[in-house]
């Protein structure tokens, strides 16, 4: 997230923060495609992480990156972290450890949001290349430590730094050595936001095989396919959920909220000042728990927006929806994702037919396929069937759905052309992670450092 929001707007009741939702109600013509990805920057002198600070680090092509687009610069404690498109509405941020992500702008279709990747990328490495800076598109980082990782000067990632050990096993991996590529999509009314929900948290599992690219830690195979997604599973389980209050009858935009409303809080943020407020919920917030703990203790919609922003479920609900299962990869899989994703859920005909493949999955089975498939990802087994199975279900019916759109380039080529490099891997079986590996066990010959070469954008 580029920058934290401030809205000084008053909160008079848990019904404003359910109107804020539901203000995010779009017609299908509205209907807008927002794709984020992150990426690892490495010296490629020495394949080690870029600093912040430096000739050759992240606040270096921040500022080139500034000079080369006009971008509105944002601050935090006066270090620059990231980038505002002020005609576009997309932004350039920084994660953690240095993960350079783009939040795409809202556009209508795929092939702008591909022209946007690509444009984006090229401009990167315009900047980068003359410093000796490459992007590495994985969902973690292959060789490097955590203690190897540079932190970022930004004042919320100090806070979550310091509460991630009190509550989960992995948080700082998930903060700092993960990387991630997520579409953010429309809703309609209150019923399409809660099938679109339901549909999403049940495939989560069935993108993060299909898209699983995380398969090393420290040098070494780690064990799991997708390791980001494991690493997910020991956070924060406060605030990271596959949401099963999404499944009960009475699911809606109030009972979101409610959800969120008693999930623990990181920060209030007053003026240019961050303070910490962990273990302090929403709700306790609401009433009155910081009274003389932070100046101005009225909640406001600014606080909430920004404490939706700390909300980690498989599928994300703002005033539009995240779908957030996926590993980071090279660049035509960042097209694939919400290819994915918008042909399964922007056509009703298709979201029903979605809805029909997972309605009867019970909490149990869509919690074993979120832990098993981090480790097993297409070969999972799920009834009598695989996740292969599934997912070959799953994109013939995004097919189809990107067929009904009948989004066409300038050459009369529709959205399907940007699902070919999932139906490669539905076709051979094997994920973006089982290649890698087959490729670390033959001619990388155990040697990591291709990866940087092979997976660099």
């Amino acid at each position: 997230m580029a920058r934290d929001t401030v809205d000084s707007t008053p909160i008079g009741n848990i019904s404003d923060l359910v109107d804020t939702l539901a203000e995010g109600s779009k017609t299908p013509d509205q209907f807008r495609i927002g794709t984020e990805h992150e990426k690892f920057g490495f010296c490629t002198r020495d394949l080690k992480p870029i600093p912040y600070e430096g000739l050759h680090g992240v606040k270096a092509v921040l500022e080139g990156m500034e000079g080369l687009l006009g971008w509105e610069r944002i601050e935090d404690a006066g270090n620059i972290i990231g980038l505002a498109d002020p005609v576009g509405g997309g932004a350039i941020s920084i994660e953690p450890g240095g993960q350079f992500e783009l939040s795409g702008g809202p556009l209508d279709n795929l092939h702008q949001t591909c022209r946007e990747t690509n444009a984006h990328l090229a401009q990167v490495r315009q900047v980068a290349e003359p410093m000796g800076v490459g992007f590495l598109g994985l969902g973690m980082t292959p060789t490097w430590s955590r203690a190897d990782m540079p932190r970022m000067p930004k004042s919320r990632y100090d806070i979550m730094t310091a509460y991630m050990p009190k509550v989960g096993t992995r948080g700082l991996d998930m903060m700092y050595r993960t990387s991630t590529v997520q579409v953010n999509l429309d809703f309609r009314d209150e019923a399409d936001m809660v099938r679109k929900m339901r549909v999403g948290l049940a495939l989560q599992p069935i993108a993060t095989a299909i898209f699983a690219n995380s398969p090393f830690v420290e040098g070494k195979p780690n064990g799991f396919l997708s390791n980001r997604a494991h690493i997910w599973l020991d956070t924060d389980n406060d605030r990271v959920s596959s949401l099963p209050i999404a499944f009960k009858d009475d699911f809606s935009f109030r009972a979101y909220v409610e959800w969120g409303l008693d999930v623990p809080m990181y920060f209030v943020k007053r003026g240019d000042r961050y303070h910490d407020v962990t273990g302090t919920t929403f709700r306790a917030f609401m009433n009155g728990a910081l009274k003389d703990v932070i100046p101005d203790a009225e909640p406001t919609m600014g606080d909430w927006n920004n404490h939706l922003s700390t909300l980690f479920p498989d599928v994300r609900l703002k005033r539009y929806i995240e779908m957030r299962g996926a590993d980071a990869g090279p660049w035509r899989r960042i097209c694939a994702l919400p290819a994915f994703w918008v042909g399964l859920l922007y056509d009703d005909g298709i979201l029903e037919q979605a809805w029909e493949m997972v309605h009867d999955w019970s909490e149990e089975e869509r919690a074993a396929l979120r832990t098993e498939v981090p480790r097993t990802a297409l070969k999972t087994k799920f009834r009598n069937r695989s996740v292969l199975d599934l997912a070959r279900e799953a994109v013939a019916l995004s097919s189809e759905g990107l067929k009904r759109r009948a989004r066409t380039n300038e050459g009369g080529v529709d959205e399907r052309t940007f699902l070919e490099p999932v139906k490669e891997t539905i076709a051979s079986g094997l994920t973006p992670a089982e290649h890698m590996l087959m490729k670390y066990e033959g001619e990388w010959q155990g040697d990591l450092s291709h990866a940087y070469k092979e997976y660099a954008y």
